[in-house]
């Protein structure tokens, strides 16, 4: 993984490629994964239950983007919100290389900015 990634210690990064084998993860996806760079190599359909897996198929099949955020309990009993954000990566050749997932801990509450295109002069 990039080094302008690997050290990132609130946005987990995995890569998969268009089967949906993990090609690679930066250090923070391995350590809120529970089997961590150990499952580099294997497929992430092994890795999720359902119905995570048949959307994940999904996506890998229609070359899709998928976004969503979610709030999870830690086991300290904390809060962290997240948003997962699930988007296509293409090879240089223009194929479909797979999907890189990117789940970033965000603020329970953050301001939301509506911009506007500056007026035409």
């Amino acid at each position: 993984m990039d080094q302008y990634f690997e050290h990132l210690n609130n946005i987990a990064i995995t890569v998969c490629d268009a089967e949906g084998n993990v090609l690679d993860m930066n250090q923070h996806s391995a350590d809120v994964n529970s089997h961590g760079h150990k499952i580099i190599g294997h497929n992430l359909m092994d890795c999720h239950p359902e119905p995570a897996r048949t959307k994940l198929r999904g996506l890998l099949e229609h070359q899709q983007l998928n976004a969503y955020t979610i709030e999870k309990t830690l086991d300290d009993g904390s809060k962290v919100k997240k948003l997962i954000y699930q988007t296509p990566w293409w090879k240089a050749d223009g194929q479909f290389g797979g999907l890189i997932e990117y789940s970033i801990e965000i603020p329970f509450e953050m301001p939301h900015f509506v911009r506007q295109p500056k007026p035409k002069q």
